[in-house]
């Protein structure tokens, strides 16, 4: 029987697995390495989040960005400048390939539970026993998609993370719905890929980040690293501070885990306005095919109706965090887990535990637990050493003894954790904030 299993490859789970590995637990890591960063991200997508914060976590700070660019002597670039999809999950495997000792390219069909343990079943059909679990699935499995194109086919409605390479859509309309960053880039991006790309969102007007300054402002260290464009500074303090934020009260706790309202990057402004049109004020109320395209029924904010008419619309109206959708949970785990107040997400004990003994879970759907971190990749590094430290105290408490637990170096409670870059770090969309 394994000490814990790992489901999920990206900046979480292969942050985590390193930790474990080093720690010497017997571990199972099942997952494709960076496969949503890979194969559901837009290519040419630019990460919203500085470099300086986009490092995943092994103990000790090593296998870092910066070490990544070292060795594949790539330029470094200057500290506001974004990064890459291509570079980050190119450093993303990387990392795994030192930092993991073994990684299985499968995917993970069910969890059950088995005693005081855990069966996790693969589509291989193998059955995979341990004594804890810890999902770090990302944002896929909770993609939201506006009702009214929920009954619309793939070739005429998708949302944003359906798309890795959108050269398909060259030529052709696009209608792309939302405000954020997701949207602004998609529609820049299909632009570039020769599509004609019309944006569609209900506010009234964009919002646009501004640059960062120079000098890092005077009231951030230059060192310290943030979530990305677009967190006021009420989020960047409770970023800072994971563990302070799972004292709140419920409510506010969920409130610190939305994202602030939708706005764009600041160094896609130019790219976006000089080639994608904008209809704002306009609310989706319906949707139907309509020859080889499909029909858009919209409502301006005055209330007089609309329609527009396109041959594809794809709905980068970002995710919802929702334990319901985890089919592969075992129903009776899945329903029986107490939640935050106010959210379908798991509410979580100081290790990232849930109220199932045994079961952990780290990436976007603990942010109700523990704040905005969570959201972006340097929040791996509190994730992945708090996180193991809850694995080894279950272990613990399995043998009888928790002097069982095996020990790492164990940081001071209310000082913030070091990022894997070397500043002070407090996990997104998009994103790198998660996208």
């Amino acid at each position: 029987m394994y000490d814990l299993v790992v489901v999920g490859a990206g900046p979480y789970g292969l942050s985590i697995a390193a930790h474990a590995a080093a720690a010497g637990l017997r571990l199972r890591v099942l997952g494709r390495p960076m496969a949503s960063w890979r194969a559901h991200m837009p290519a040419g997508m630019l990460l919203t989040s500085e470099p300086r914060s986009s490092s995943l976590a092994a103990p000790g700070g090593r296998h870092t960005l910066a070490e990544y660019r070292a060795a594949q002597e790539l330029t470094a670039e200057p500290g506001a400048a974004p990064l890459s999809l291509d570079t980050f999950t190119a450093y993303g495997r990387w990392f795994g390939e030192r930092a993991v000792p073994q990684i299985d390219e499968v995917t993970v069909t069910a969890v059950r539970p088995d005693g005081d343990g855990f069966q996790v079943e693969t589509d291989t059909g193998e059955l995979i026993a341990t004594r804890t679990v810890v999902l770090a699935l990302g944002l896929r499995p909770f993609a939201h998609r506006p009702w009214p194109l929920l009954e619309l086919p793939p070739e005429l409605a998708s949302h944003s993370s359906d798309h890795h390479d959108l050269s398909r859509f060259a030529g052709r309309d696009v209608a792309v719905l939302g405000a954020g960053q997701s949207a602004l880039e998609t529609a820049a991006l299909l632009a570039e890929q020769g599509a004609r790309p019309c944006l569609v969102t209900r506010a009234g007007r964009l919002r646009w980040q501004a640059p960062p300054p120079p000098d890092g402002g005077r009231l951030r260290s230059p060192r310290a690293p943030q979530p990305g464009p677009g967190t006021d500074w009420p989020h960047r303090v409770w970023a800072r501070a994971p563990w302070a934020v799972r004292r709140l009260p419920s409510a506010t706790r969920v409130r610190l885990a939305r994202t602030p309202g939708p706005a764009g990057a600041w160094w896609l402004r130019d790219r976006f306005e000089s080639a994608v049109p904008v209809l704002p004020g306009h609310r989706l109320r319906a949707a139907a095919p309509h020859g080889d395209g499909v029909r858009l029924h919209l409502t301006r904010t005055d209330g007089r109706p609309e329609t527009v008419g396109t041959d594809h619309v794809v709905a980068a109206t970002g995710f919802t965090l929702d334990l319901g959708r985890l089919l592969l949970l075992h129903p009776r785990v899945r329903t029986g887990l107490r939640t935050v107040d106010g959210s379908r997400a798991p509410e979580l004990g100081p290790g990232f535990e849930a109220s199932w003994p045994g079961l952990f879970f780290a990436g976007p759907l603990t942010a109700p637990s523990f704040g905005p971190s969570m959201h972006a990749v340097y929040g791996t590094a509190f994730t992945a050493a708090r996180l193991l430290r809850g694995v080894q105290r279950r272990l613990g408490d399995r043998r009888g003894d928790r002097r069982g637990a095996l020990a790492i170096p164990r940081p001071a409670r209310d000082s913030a954790p070091t990022a894997a870059g070397g500043g002070p770090a407090p996990d997104a969309p998009a994103g790198e904030t998660l996208h």
